[in-house]
This record gives structure tokens, sequence and C-alpha cells, in this order.
């Protein structure tokens, strides 16, 4: 059975309680979040950014989740406590900490995720005080203001449900995220948090988020950036019942298409609402030697600012992309070369076996690229590999953004 979108949050999830309050970081925004797993026993996974400058939460959180024994995860927006040195290190453990009093938890059980400005002291009095609030603020419906409570420069907050059933169980997985600028693979400026009532193992789990994450978070680019605070979180708590879920049962593999499909909802909408941006575009890419090369040619295209500038100006400049994929260096086979421009299910064809089709098609593409969302196809003819990567436009906004970021 295939994974089916269900209207519905946090509180379809049994044994999960969130909150999102106001502490003061962000001026008249809620800029905190707890979620809470209430059942012992729960596993836990995460990725986190492969950046060198990697946030002081980010170091917690690594130590924290080794084990795979994880409760709780506290949030905040506004400040990244990124390079902030020893003290940066001290306030993320102290939020671990602080988190774990009020929950009756161990601080090792507490992961740890900032986002915002970096180089710039937290402000743990308003940081403790929130903690304390969200606490008690804990509820299964929390899950809308716990969303929100994360979000820097995004126009809205980013929700995912799945639900899928095998052999009489079923497995219900939720995830929000944030992420609009600094968006590039391994990982983008993004915080995502999942949370699943499937049964499965802290092993297990790890493969799971790894394989929905190199096929979602890591094939998005807004602006080619890295960060220092990215990570995905997934906790499965086990409320369903039943034995742990493994690879090779049937139910493994629903759930897996449900995590990865919940994933790239919440990536889909991260590249959308890049800052600035005025299009999404996709890319796909079929026939390369293998889906790794597929999927590092698609993210080429999607990162370049070259085609995302053609992508703003609705020009078919599609030599562009070909240049993009050729900087990956995988496997082509130049006389095999096939290019489509597309939008609402139509495609335009401008390069067929190699050859250039001429005007017409170019006109043809120009107009297709005046959508809200615009696919780029190229088959490389060197092998059966697929993969997928989003991007979007670059628009002059996006330079006035981040031009005053912080000021």
């Amino acid at each position: 059975m295939s994974p089916r979108l269900a209207t519905s949050g946090l509180e379809a999830v049994p044994g999960f309680r969130a909150a999102g309050v106001a502490c003061g970081i962000k001026k008249d925004r809620p800029d905190l979040m707890l979620l809470v797993s209430d059942r012992s026993g729960t596993t836990a996974a995460a990725v986190f950014t492969q950046n060198v400058f990697a946030a002081a939460p980010v170091h917690v959180s690594r130590q924290h989740v080794a084990d795979g024994d994880v409760r709780a995860i506290v949030a905040n927006a506004g400040n990244a406590n990124a390079c902030t040195g020893r003290q940066g290190l001290r306030d993320a453990l102290r939020m671990a900490r602080e988190t774990a009093e009020a929950l009756g938890l161990r601080a090792d059980q507490v992961l740890v995720a900032s986002t915002g400005i970096i180089g710039r002291a937290m402000p743990m009095e308003k940081v403790s005080a929130g903690i304390a609030e969200a606490a008690l603020r804990l509820s299964p419906a929390g899950g809308d203001a716990a969303a929100r409570a994360v979000l820097t420069t995004d126009s809205g907050p980013k929700q995912a449900f799945r639900e899928v059933r095998a052999a009489g169980r079923a497995f219900r997985i939720v995830g929000f995220a944030k992420g609009a600028g600094m968006i590039h693979p391994n990982m983008a400026t993004m915080l995502a948090f999942l949370a699943t009532d499937a049964p499965v193992a802290a092993a297990e789990l790890r493969v799971a988020l790894r394989h929905a994450v190199d096929r979602s978070f890591n094939q998005i680019s807004v602006d080619g950036d890295e960060s220092t605070n990215d990570m995905a979180v997934l906790l499965a708590n086990g409320a369903e019942g039943g034995d742990p879920i493994v690879p090779g049962e049937a139910a493994w593999t629903l759930f897996q298409d449900a995590l990865t499909s919940a994933c790239t909802e919440l990536a889909k909408r991260i590249a959308a609402d890049g800052e600035g941006a005025t299009r999404l575009l996709e890319v796909r890419v079929e026939g390369a030697a293998d889906d790794g090369e597929a999927r590092a040619a698609a993210r080429a295209v999607a990162r370049s600012n070259l085609v995302k500038s053609a992508v703003h100006g609705h020009d078919p400049n599609w030599g562009r992309v070909l240049a993009a994929i050729g900087s990956a260096r995988v496997a082509v086979r130049h006389d095999a070369v096939g290019l489509w421009v597309g939008a609402h299910g139509d495609e335009a064809c401008v390069l067929r076996d190699g050859e250039p089709l001429g005007a017409d098609a170019l006109q043809a593409a120009a107009r297709l690229l005046e959508s809200p969302e615009v696919t780029v196809r190229v088959a490389l003819g060197a092998g059966s590999g697929a993969g997928v990567a989003w991007g979007c436009d670059l628009t002059e906004d996006y330079v006035r953004f981040n031009a005053a970021y912080s000021t």
C-alpha cells in the first residue's frame, strides 16, 4: 500500500506533546519550542551539518543522540549559538539540562537545536524562562505552535504528515521544518523534526533517516551556502505496538517510503520558500550511470546561480544546465543527451540526441518558464540511474534581503 497524505498533525501520533512560546529572542514572535515523547524506550536518529564551524547545539546533540536514547528536543530561533566559544557550549548544555529538569529526564536525553544569527551570545535568562513556560504548555495539539517557533526568515511553517497501514498496524509520521536561506546540501540551513509511533530500533532508525535525507534535504539548494546549525531528527516511540519493524519486511518498505515522502514534501517547501524566490525549480536527471551520479548532476543544476537567474528571467538558456551537469563530472553519452523544460504537465524539448531543436522550441520553453513551478528534465544516456533535486530562482530581492540581514 502506498503512503497516503492525511490532513493531520502531531495530535495524530500518540505519545508526543509539543509547545511553542515567545521568550524574547525575536521581537513579538514565537522563538522557542519543545517536542517531547512521553514513552520510555523512544529511539532517535539524527543527521547534522558537515560544516567545520558546526554550532554548539550540534556538538551537544551529536553526543546525546549517539546511543539513540532521546526523549525531547529543545530548539530556539533568532540566535544560532554558533562561533560563540566556550560560553556557547556551556549555554547549549544548560539548555539540555534545564529542559531535562523541567521534564524529569536526564540531560543526555535532550537534543538542542538553534537557528539565527551567528556569533552572538545566547540570552540565556530569556531562554531559561522560555523553557520553563514551554514545559507547562506541552500538549498533543502543540505541533503547530512548535512549528512556528523555529522560523526565522521563513514565510510560514512547513509541516507534513503521512500514514501507512501494514499487517494490521498503522504507522504515522509527522514532521515540521524551517529553512529559507543559506540552503545547500550537507545539509541546508534548516531544522527538521519528525516523530513517529512506529516501533523501530535506533540502528534501523538511523538507516531510515539517512536514506530519506539523502533523497530530500540533501537534494535542495537555494543559494549554495551551507549552514553551521543544520540538523534533522527523527523520534520513534513505538506507541503503535508490536515487534520492531526491520529492513526486508513489507512494513519496513512502507515506512521507509512514507518517511522519504514526508521529508521530500518538507524539502520542497523549503526550496519554494527561498528568500526572494518566485519559482520552485525541480531538476530531474535520468539515464545516469547510477542513482548517485543522477542525484549529483541534479544538485549541480539546482545550485547553479546562472541557471537560477535564467529561470527568474524566463530565459531558456539550456546551455547553462548542461554546463552545470558537466561540472559534476558524471558519465554522459553525448549523442543521446536530451533536455526538456516543463510546467503544469507540459514539456518543451530543446535538445534531442545531442542536437539543438531551434527557435520554436526555445519560445515554447520560455513560456513554460513563466510558471511558478518549473521542471528541467535531462536524459544523459549513460545508464538507468535517476535522481531529483529542488531549488528556486535567484532574484533581486534575495540580494536586498541578505545585504541587511543582521542590521
